[in-house]
């Protein structure tokens, strides 16, 4: 298995040196997934790269916990688990403060997308403090059974906590059923009874597909697409097509980088683009002209803007709120 070096005081978690091998062969048989596929971690990580680590008790997984904002540090500090602080909610800001915790893997973590989407709804005038628990490879399973996951939903003044599962689980329908399905059911439970809003993360699919299911990249995004809007319409839960408004900014200029190296992860361009979306979908409202760049060409972030916007709740019914009761 690849080891994961910790970062160095001062380095990020997307710097630090060393790859987490988070989704060995072991594992993907125990789900049932193809393990001579080209993409597997013995070729190249999967969900899971660079991360800084810390031991999760006396257990053999690495964790990265991130929980932002003084009520979630608060409600996690009985246990031990590792968490950094960040800004939170400004009490001079104008608008009501709206908490948003993300669980996920290193789609949710690289380039963190928590903070992208933190600063992108600050910039466009919202009053957002963002919370993340994320490990290399997870799984919404692993997170169901997680006593750090848990802990972070049950902390106080959530009002949406983002479910988005590994990345080739909702292709393999077999899979899906029996793994995604019953934990999205337990998470949703859970975060509803903690009186907070839960959101499915649609998720983009792989460059080259899932090669050991004959999948290529129209036919994973295809089968990823079905597999979170049956879900969202099984469990009333709103959707957020990432995968979707990639797959649509491919189709405008299909030059467009999204994809880091590995084909699988997003690089800088893709982590906004989920933010945009994100922002377009919890606030009904555009994020076309919302200054925050995040570092890409002012023409670049038009262009993803302007993509995430044509998905508004408005702008496709029937895939946000499908229970009725929109955000």
């Amino acid at each position: 298995m690849h080891r994961c070096t910790p970062a160095r005081p001062g380095e990020t978690a997307a710097s630090a040196s060393g790859t987490f091998g988070g989704w060995q062969d072991s594992r993907r048989r125990a789900y049932g997934l193809p393990v001579d596929d080209p993409t597997s971690a013995r070729h190249q990580p999967v969900d899971g790269v660079r991360v800084a680590a810390v031991r999760r008790g006396s257990t053999r997984r690495r964790s990265l916990l991130l929980v932002l904002g003084l009520a979630a540090v608060i409600g996690l500090g009985a246990i031990g688990v590792a968490r950094a602080t960040a800004e939170s909610c400004s009490p001079f800001a104008r608008g009501e403060c709206i908490r948003v915790l993300f669980l996920g893997n290193s789609y949710t973590y690289v380039n963190d997308l928590p903070a992208v989407f933190r600063h992108l709804a600050r910039a466009g005038g919202r009053n957002v403090e963002t919370g993340m628990v994320a490990n290399g490879g997870e799984t919404l399973a692993q997170h169901a059974a997680s006593p750090e996951s848990l802990a972070a939903i049950r902390a106080p003044g959530w009002r949406f906590v983002i479910l988005q599962e590994q990345s080739e689980i909702p292709a393999i329908a077999s899979v899906r059923a029996s793994q995604m399905l019953p934990a999205a059911q337990a998470l949703v439970s859970d975060i509803r009874a903690a009186a907070a809003t839960p959101v499915l993360l649609d998720t983009w699919a792989h460059r080259d597909g899932l090669p050991g299911a004959r999948l290529d990249y129209a036919g994973m995004q295809a089968a990823i697409d079905e597999a979170y809007a049956a879900l969202g319409r099984d469990l009333g839960v709103s959707v957020v097509p990432a995968g979707r408004a990639w797959a649509a900014v491919l189709r405008t200029d299909p030059t467009t980088g999204l994809w880091q190296a590995d084909g699988s992860h997003p690089n800088p361009a893709g982590t906004y683009l989920v933010a945009c979306v994100l922002y377009a979908r919890l606030f009904d409202a555009s994020p076309v002209g919302i200054p925050d760049t995040e570092g890409l060409s002012s023409e670049l972030a038009r262009s993803i803007q302007a993509v995430a916007a044509q998905f508004l709740p408005a702008s496709a019914p029937g895939a946000w709120g499908s229970d009725g009761s929109g955000a």
